[in-house]
């Protein structure tokens, strides 16, 4: 919300606290400040000068070179483009130094090599609405020299976000009573009279629970036209646009009381007005938008011959407007249940400054008072006469209760740093009047106002919490389980920044369809086995499609992410995700899981290309293997293929020898649906179990004294025989002078010319070493042949 500072000083004298003072006031009681913006001139370097004389200029066809009075005693030479000033017209002049705002400082220089010493202005150049292209010609009396900041007032305009339990500061009355509150200074009220009011025969309430309280003003003989200077300039200051005198009193008292109004013609409405829901499928043309279809859960404002006038509490029917031709007004003013105004705005997408103060409650006791005022301005401004007292439907609900206020425990949370007197006074100034036995009268615009700590509360961030004494020092606690687990997460995502991964943060509501079996059906690491009918998590009321279940896997989340940076023409793509995933275990027959996991996506390129790298290499599955490797140093890694329904390639990811999650490459049915040129590798891992192994004392080998000595394989083995088959029968031998070994090659030839298509030669480096000596070649090759030996018998291999 923008609030002015002029506005703001009808109510109380602020003039001798700056911005910034009234910035930390606001701040440090917990409105946010978002940002402010000086309007209007701000320096007295601006002046009213006298054109005397003006020659085209000799080096450009549009510019004209002016000698001006600024009021100096002599005068100035000015390079002027204007083409709408004659020589006599006076004209503001920013003389060198004038900063006319966003940086823009008015130096002397050369246009077209002839000197300018300053700078003839147009009326949007000192901030203010321009009438005419070019200059802003001001009237004959001006004095000349005169600065412009004595003849038209600048304004500050503060934009503060507002909670959603403080609707009573969507206001300059409401923002005038916190700082009064705050800067301990007296206020003045708006002064005008109610209206009378009388129970409304020709206003129907059908739905009492939506709209308790509905009030119809009539005012005749009217004259809609522009509205006055002062009331334009109030409201262009908060950035809303003038449209005529009737509409901008609604809009004005909306920003001066908070509570929304509205203005129908008179002429357009036949008859009576009915508050009811529209018909299933009815139609309903707003003032700025196209034609909607509503549904009985929308409330309307129709008359007598079922004519839809407004969509109650969020904005007027375009048919029943107000424009020049208006000559009656009814003038509408009532109280709408929040919840059902905020359920209409979100269904049909309409919003307005009145469905955003009705969705967060307005003042049900402020009904009367709002439309008084804004028909005594009508009749001021636009002429005609009140016909009658205010016609009344229904009364006003009373949301409120008094709340009484413990004196002994706001003395112990405040420490004592206020006194009783000094508190009441600031609940007094807060708009609560002090009752019977400490007892507090709550108004009917603090709805949040419900308990004895709310007031504390209130007391408390007016006083200023640092002015609070802090009584206590922080106490040792020894590290618990949730403390390790968060250091050991952060360390992990540093680890994976540094591997060049990003972050991502996904919501935890999926939709339902993006549980298919080409992602889903990844989260095998908690339990190990495959998502079954009754694991997913529904949510009972979603919001949308898009937030019908709880997610059983972080897998959907990082496919949607890679999904919206391939359209965006990233090439590399590395993600990761840590979260809960939830599923009920044993298809729904116990209780619900939640756990942690770790979620990784691995596809395209490698590196960014260069010019020494003609063919980028393309990420596959030993990449994604290789990062689980890192973050776990001290396991050995394995990949156990598994097959799952939907996946092109699956495996669990084994540690030690034990599943801690699952691996899989998307179908390629999967990469078209999200434009993925190169395979999509994906990992769900268990943090706990990556936790368990990466924790406890890590143990470092000394250096080898005495040298190695290695030796080559190459066996020829089944197609089928698995890597990991190969690599527990060598660990299972146990050659105590083996320190490695790993796979160097591995060779097929589907055509059977070079070895059996039904076979695959795979060649191993192995390295042995005594601790204790160096090895003779006859030693190193009786181990090295004893271990042949056991591969040979135990998993029928030949060596080539």
């Amino acid at each position: 919300m923008n609030v002015s500072f002029n506005w703001l000083n009808d109510h109380l004298d602020l003039s001798d606290h700056s911005i910034a003072q009234l910035d930390d006031l606001l701040t440090f009681a917990g409105v946010e400040v978002e940002g402010v913006e000086q309007q209007g001139l701000s320096t007295e370097l601006v002046v009213v000068a006298q054109i005397k004389d003006a020659v085209q200029h000799p080096n450009a066809d549009r510019l004209k070179v002016c000698q001006v009075d600024a009021g100096e005693g002599s005068l100035r030479q000015i390079v002027c483009g204007a083409q709408n000033y004659k020589v006599g017209d006076k004209v503001p002049c920013a003389l060198p130094g004038a900063d006319l705002g966003g940086g823009f400082v008015i130096k002397e220089g050369k246009l077209r090599d002839v000197e300018s010493k300053g700078m003839l202005c147009g009326a949007s150049e000192i901030g203010l609405v321009d009438a005419e292209d070019g200059l802003f010609i001001l009237d004959e009396d001006a004095v000349i020299g005169t600065p412009l900041v004595k003849m038209f007032a600048s304004d500050t305009i503060i934009e503060v976000e507002i909670t959603p339990n403080r609707p009573d500061l969507l206001s300059h009355c409401g923002m005038a009573r916190e700082l009064a509150a705050l800067t301990g200074k007296s206020r003045t009220e708006p002064a005008f009279d109610l209206l009378d009011a009388t129970a409304a025969s020709d206003i129907t309430l059908s739905n009492p629970e939506r709209c308790p309280l509905y009030t119809a003003t009539k005012i005749s003989g009217v004259k809609v036209a522009d509205s006055p200077e002062w009331l334009q300039t109030k409201l262009n200051a908060i950035g809303l646009r003038p449209i005529n005198n009737i509409v901008d009193i609604t809009n004005y008292v909306l920003h001066e009381l908070g509570h929304p109004l509205h203005a129908f013609d008179a002429a357009k409405l036949d008859g009576s007005l009915d508050i009811r829901t529209a018909a299933e499928g009815e139609k309903f043309l707003p003032l700025d938008g196209e034609e909607i279809a509503l549904t009985k859960d929308d409330l309307l404002i129709s008359d007598a011959g079922g004519q839809a006038l407004a969509l109650a509490g969020i904005m007027g029917g375009n048919d029943s407007g107000v424009t020049e031709s208006t000559t009656d007004v009814v003038l509408e003013a009532a109280y709408f249940t929040p919840s059902f105004i905020r359920r209409s705005s979100r269904r049909t997408a309409l919003s307005s400054d009145s469905s955003y103060r009705f969705e967060r409650g307005s003042d049900p006791q402020a009904v009367l008072k709002a439309a008084s005022l804004a028909a005594k301005l009508m009749v001021e401004v636009a002429g005609g006469t009140i016909d009658g007292p205010a016609a009344v439907a229904g009364e006003a609900p009373v949301l409120t209760q008094p709340v009484k206020l413990d004196i002994a425990k706001l003395d112990q949370l405040m420490g004592g740093s206020i006194t009783h007197a000094a508190a009441k006074d600031i609940l007094t100034k807060l708009g609560l009047e002090e009752g019977a036995d400490d007892l507090w009268n709550i108004p009917s615009f603090r709805l949040d106002l419900q308990r004895h700590i709310d007031l504390v509360e209130e007391i408390a961030r007016v006083h200023g919490l640092e002015n609070v004494e802090s009584r206590f020092v922080g106490a040792y606690v020894d590290e618990s389980a949730v403390d390790h687990a968060y250091d050991y997460q952060l360390g992990l995502k540093r680890q994976l920044a540094s591997l060049g991964f990003y972050e991502t943060q996904t919501i935890k509501l999926i939709a339902a369809h993006s549980n298919d079996n080409m992602v889903a059906q990844m989260c095998d690491a908690l339990p190990q086995r495959p998502l079954m009918d009754g694991d997913l998590v529904q949510v009972a009321l979603p919001l949308s499609e898009d937030h019908a279940i709880m997610r059983p896997s972080l897998v959907p989340g990082l496919v949607a992410v890679a999904a919206r940076n391939i359209r965006q023409g990233r090439k590399s793509l590395r993600f990761f995700e840590m979260g809960k995933q939830f599923r009920n275990a044993g298809g729904g027959k116990a209780k619900d899981l939640e756990a942690e996991s770790l979620s990784l996506l691995v596809s395209g390129t490698n590196a960014p290309q260069n010019w020494a790298s003609k063919v980028p290499s393309i990420a596959d599955l030993f990449d994604l293997k290789a990062i689980v490797a890192a973050i776990l140093p001290k396991a050995q890694v394995q990949l156990k293929e598994r097959k799952r329904d939907g996946f092109i390639l699956a495996a669990d990811v084994l540690a030690d020898g034990k599943p801690i999650g699952a691996f899989a490459q998307l179908t390629p049915a999967r990469c078209r649906e999200i434009d993925a040129n190169n395979p999509v590798y994906v990992a769900e891992l268990d943090l706990a179990k990556l936790q368990q192994l990466a924790t406890g004392v890590e143990k470092v080998d000394e250096l080898p004294q005495f040298p190695g000595s290695s030796r080559d394989a190459a066996m020829e083995a089944p197609l089928t025989l698995e890597n990991a088959a190969i690599e527990a029968a060598i660990k299972k031998h146990n050659e105590s002078l083996l320190v490695d070994f790993h796979c160097f090659d591995v060779f097929t030839d589907a055509s059977g010319e070079k070895i059996a298509a039904d076979k695959k030669s795979v060649a191993y480096s192995f390295h042995y070493r005594s601790p204790s000596k160096t090895l003779k070649a006859k030693e190193v090759d009786k181990a090295h042949q004893a271990l042949l030996d056991t591969l040979a018998n135990k998993l029928k291999l030949s060596f080539r």
